[in-house]
């Protein structure tokens, strides 16, 4: 979603300064990639981040991470899970998209379906907790900002 002041410029045809004001600020787009891990139950994985995070201490979050240069995010996607959580996945699909804003650049978040093939969860450094979500109680969690309105429209579809 665009901020407020971002739509109405494009809604008044001024895309070029929206674009303009975004390169004069210096700021880079950065791609991750997240995947909404199913378990034979269609329970989703959630992850506490931990602590000393960077950003959204305390927050859930979903497996995944930044795409490296030359990695494929699918490729991205798969490693960051194997780091995060130790488990195997496969990628069923596109599930939606998210982004937020850092000081720095703006975070485009490419969101996966997949299923968990095999391996048990061991956390990484990163996070501290993990639990196993029913898809129509995910609007209910604590979730870092930039997924919240993703989550409660996907947890509205369980069915």
């Amino acid at each position: 979603m665009l901020p407020a002041d971002s739509a109405d410029r494009l809604a008044s045809g001024n895309r070029e300064a929206s674009l303009g004001d975004r390169a004069m600020a210096g700021r880079r787009f950065a791609l991750s990639a997240k995947v909404l891990v199913r378990d034979e139950h269609g329970r989703v994985l959630l992850l506490k981040r931990s602590a000393n995070s960077k950003n959204n201490r305390g927050k859930w979050d979903l497996p995944g991470g930044k795409v490296d240069t030359g990695e494929s995010f699918d490729e991205a996607l798969l490693r960051e899970v194997a780091e995060e959580t130790g488990l195997t996945v496969s990628l069923v699909g596109v599930a939606g998209a998210a982004e937020s804003d850092l000081p720095d650049r703006k975070v485009v978040y490419l969101l996966m379906e997949g299923n968990l093939t095999s391996g048990e969860v061991r956390l990484s450094d990163e996070h501290n907790e993990f639990a196993w979500v029913e898809r129509s109680r995910l609007a209910a969690v604590d979730v870092c900002e930039q997924f919240r309105s993703f989550l409660e429209a996907y947890g509205g579809q369980a069915g």
